[in-house]
């Protein structure tokens, strides 16, 4: 009987199977899908963790140690005896003060100063591009030549600001050595530097607003004051909200403004006295002048918990407030 047969071929992967080349191709297009976001964001993680989250670390490591400025590798382990001393120490309760009242006094005013000169520059008039770009001047200049002319400016002697006191027949100030006339020069500096950026940033809020609210309010019989606290004021709550919250970092970092003001070694202390001596004189004073860099890091700790506190006592007063509204 014959039999039939028929020639056996080796089976064949079809182009569209499940073969190792078409599962290396779903792997790597699946890489590309989910990996890719992760790419796009991961050198922003990178400068993070090596600009930002590596200092943090390694500097509340040296503040529980005992470390010179000269000998950076012999490190001796304290616990929190620094963070003890610091506490004990009358120089960071004066720093403390100091970064607090010249805090106040240099926000507060910049804030207010900007909201009017952000609602001005709000309406149409001529020559308001030249404004809005003379506004930012201050805030382009170094913060060295700015101290250096206000500085110039308080002079005891040869000072404009005492020659104007002096015309109309009041008595000059010494600026640097009493404690209130430097922090209200030291604010002045720090005022004429941000006003016109914190005022470009609620103009911009301001621009947002629907021009439909003021139009309402105006049809209601609204002055223009009652718009502005109205409509302006809470339609820019969120911006008034983040220039502050700049403005508390910014004062709590104080440094360049009263290390030029005093002219000498008196900048490093603040004063002869430690009259104007803020937390960031302070830590620069520990760590490059005492060479106590153990002691610096835990003055740069303390300024963070500072700022931590802050920021919760803020929360919890929003939280407050909206539960008794």
């Amino acid at each position: 009987m014959a039999t039939s047969t028929t020639n056996a071929r080796p089976e064949q992967a079809e182009p569209g199977g499940d073969g190792p080349a078409r599962r290396i191709a779903t792997l790597l297009h699946l890489a590309d899908v989910k990996g890719a976001p992760y790419a796009f964001i991961a050198p922003f993680f990178v400068i993070f963790a090596a600009f930002s989250f590596y200092p943090l670390v390694y500097t509340s490591w040296i503040s529980l140690h005992r470390v010179e400025l000269a000998t950076l590798d012999v490190m001796e382990w304290v616990a929190f005896d620094n963070y003890v001393d610091l506490w004990n120490d009358s120089r960071f309760w004066n720093a403390l003060q100091n970064t607090i009242t010249i805090g106040v006094i240099s926000t507060v005013p910049q804030l207010l100063m900007a909201l009017g000169l952000a609602h001005l520059l709000n309406y149409r008039m001529r020559g308001s591009l030249f404004f809005r770009v003379a506004s930012l001047v201050p805030y382009a200049t170094s913060v060295g030549a700015a101290a250096l002319v206000f500085t110039m400016l308080f002079e005891r002697d040869f000072g404009m600001i005492n020659w104007a006191l002096g015309s109309v027949g009041l008595d000059p100030v010494n600026w640097e050595a009493d404690k209130w006339p430097a922090q209200v020069a030291i604010s002045t500096i720090v005022i004429w530097r941000w006003t016109g950026y914190n005022a470009l940033l609620y103009l911009a809020a301001m621009q947002a607003i629907p021009a439909d609210r003021y139009e309402a309010a105006a049809i209601d019989g609204a002055s223009r004051w009652k718009q502005f606290t109205n409509v302006t004021v809470p339609g820019i709550r969120s911006t008034i909200v983040f220039t502050v919250v700049l403005s508390t970092i910014g004062a709590t970092q104080l440094f360049g403004e009263p290390l030029i003001f005093g002219q000498g070694p008196n900048g490093v202390t603040g004063g002869a006295d430690n009259q104007y001596q803020t937390l960031g004189l302070l830590l620069y004073e520990e760590g490059w002048k005492n060479y106590q860099m153990g002691r610096s890091a835990t003055v740069a700790w303390a300024m963070f918990l500072l700022l931590v506190l802050v920021f919760v006592a803020q929360r919890l007063i929003k939280r407050l407030r909206a539960r008794t509204s």
